[in-house]
């Protein structure tokens, strides 16, 4: 019942922070409304498009942080609970593992579907960054290896999110294949391919406008 009950507060706790939605808090002051300007997109990039550089880049560090803190206090909070029961003792890290994902969960659902727009927000790269490095940190250096990888050859931000995502669930196979030491189980592959296919489904419509050559891109 234990695990249970953390579990289900870093799924609800992990909503409410990832809802927040600095991308709309940053724009407007810049006197931007980012839910009508550029893409309507309440995400990192439209902002950097629309106010600038840095407030670009501090939405997207935020949002980061919000899958980081969702994913990381579960390992904080229940490594210092440890049961002493040797049997329970011994399922412990499985529990911070479902616990910690619970919460990276939470964020992602609530940064693009926001309690405080109306369910709606972002495409979710910058929260799922900071929720796999705090609960599979490896997988997303990879990630984030893979992502620039893409992008400057490019300079198209929805085509290296997506390769981002699809990277996830092959080094997450690897590492659990492999080097299982590092704790990486089934349980975080199947994670990390629903996330990949959740990052796809997000950016759709950047697919339809890749199609007709209509992606915007950032130049060298």
């Amino acid at each position: 019942m234990t695990e249970v009950f953390f579990s289900a507060a870093a799924l609800i706790i992990g909503y409410f922070l990832g809802a927040i939605p600095f991308a709309v808090i940053v724009a407007k002051r810049y006197g931007v409304n980012i839910l009508t300007a550029g893409s309507g997109n309440p995400g990192a990039t439209n902002v950097k498009r629309t106010c600038g550089k840095f407030a670009g880049n501090l939405v997207f560090i935020l949002d980061m942080l919000k899958g980081f803190v969702a994913a990381f206090w579960p390992w904080l909070l229940m490594g210092a609970l440890e049961p002493t029961d040797p049997a329970a003792a011994q399922n412990w890290p499985h529990a911070i593992a479902v616990a910690q994902l619970c919460g990276f969960a939470g964020a992602l659902l609530g940064h693009c579907f926001s309690i405080f727009l109306k369910f709606k927000g972002g495409k979710g790269v910058s929260t799922t960054i900071g929720g796999l490095l705090g609960a599979m940190p490896i997988a997303v250096l990879v990630g984030i290896v893979v992502w620039l990888a893409v992008y400057f050859p490019t300079r198209i931000v929805a085509i290296a999110s997506m390769v981002f995502g699809l990277s996830l669930p092959l080094t997450s196979m690897i590492l659990a294949k492999f080097f299982p030491s590092l704790g990486y189980t089934t349980i975080h592959v199947g994670f990390c391919l629903v996330i990949a296919i959740f990052i796809i489904i997000m950016h759709r419509s950047n697919i339809v406008r890749l199609m007709r050559g209509e992606e915007n891109s950032f130049k060298k």
